[in-house]
């Protein structure tokens, strides 16, 4: 099974998405993401070390979780990592017309299915986007993602705007 997303930085609404996918599938594959049409704050290999760390810190005994990049079509990738379903997390209806389509033409293109996935309830509100805002703002995350990311976003924006007022 792959979980597919840019991971920008992977949210603890990701990892419960993760933790829920474990319990069905025997293999989860996190696939980072090259997506041209997004300006990621993270490199790839950024967001593919923090989704290591942050499944490390959460899984400390995981066996079935692997974290990989990947560019291209998600069903040229699926095809080749001879995937199951692909897995997509929703939070609120408004991410379900588009997840749906996306589902429909990875089936019509490649016969593969997709299971959808709701976070716990407290992480509905979450996404990588509003978590940068308010990181860059200098304000809290530590509730909204692991440790790591925090630090990286702290880093990160302490790097860009020459201040270090986060946390």
């Amino acid at each position: 099974m792959i979980y597919p997303g840019t991971f920008d930085p992977i949210t603890n609404g990701h990892l419960d998405v993760i933790a829920r996918a474990g319990e069905l599938f025997d293999e989860v594959i996190i696939a980072i993401a090259t997506n041209s049409t997004k300006s990621p704050l993270f490199t790839e290999q950024e967001r593919v070390t923090l989704c290591n760390e942050a499944i490390a810190e959460l899984f400390p005994n995981n066996t079935n979780i692997t974290v990989e990049g990947f560019s291209g079509l998600l069903v040229d990738y699926a095809h080749q990592q001879q995937a199951v379903a692909i897995v997509r997390g929703l939070r609120a209806l408004s991410d379900f017309e588009y997840e749906f389509q996306l589902a429909l033409m990875n089936r019509k293109l490649e016969d593969i299915s997709t299971v959808f996935l709701m976070p716990n309830e407290r992480y509905t509100y979450l996404n990588s986007t509003i978590i940068r805002e308010i990181a860059r703002f200098g304000r809290d995350v530590s509730s909204f993602v692991p440790q790591c990311v925090q630090l990286a976003l702290r880093n990160k924006y302490s790097a860009t705007t020459g201040t270090n007022k986060y946390l």
